[in-house]
């Protein structure tokens, strides 16, 4: 199975909680300071909810397919290069409390998508300590740029 991830960057992250465990009625499958996701079966979606700032209105941080294998993630690699898309991969990524190989592209809009596949847990929000507010993927990539770049943390939703 493979689903569709939407992960919101919120200023308040228990009311955020509160608010999508009542929409979806289910609790979140992942806690951890700062961080929230609900893998949800029906709808088939993975929302994960990133700490911003306090009082700061909630916004896309990046949007992603999370599958079930490796071979996935690789085949989706290949296919957006044939596709004549500028990929960046990375394996054994440590993100969003859970080690990860995952393949981004970006899209026209400056949207950054990944295909992931979440391999096992991990300790750590991302690869080093990052600074507070700036979870995974917190800003805009320049024009041009790989949507991990512009934080070095990239995010997926372990």
């Amino acid at each position: 199975m493979s689903r569709v991830q939407l992960a919101l960057k919120v200023g308040d992250l228990e009311a955020s909680v509160e608010f999508y465990s009542k929409v979806f009625g289910a609790e979140p499958a992942k806690r951890r300071p700062g961080y929230a996701n609900f893998a949800l079966t029906e709808p088939p979606l993975k929302l994960v909810l990133i700490e911003g700032e306090a009082g700061q209105e909630t916004r896309l941080d990046h949007l992603g397919v999370e599958v079930t294998a490796t071979e996935q993630v690789t085949a989706a690699t290949d296919r957006l290069k044939e596709a004549g898309l500028a990929t960046f991969e990375e394996n054994d990524t440590s993100c969003c409390y859970a080690l990860q190989d995952k393949v981004w592209v970006t899209g026209p809009g400056k949207e950054p998508w990944e295909v992931y596949v979440v391999k096992a847990d991990a300790d750590q929000l991302g690869k080093s300590p990052v600074p507070a507010g700036d979870a995974c993927c917190g800003s805009a990539p320049a024009a041009g740029e790989p949507a991990q770049a512009a934080t070095g943390c990239t995010c997926g939703g372990g």
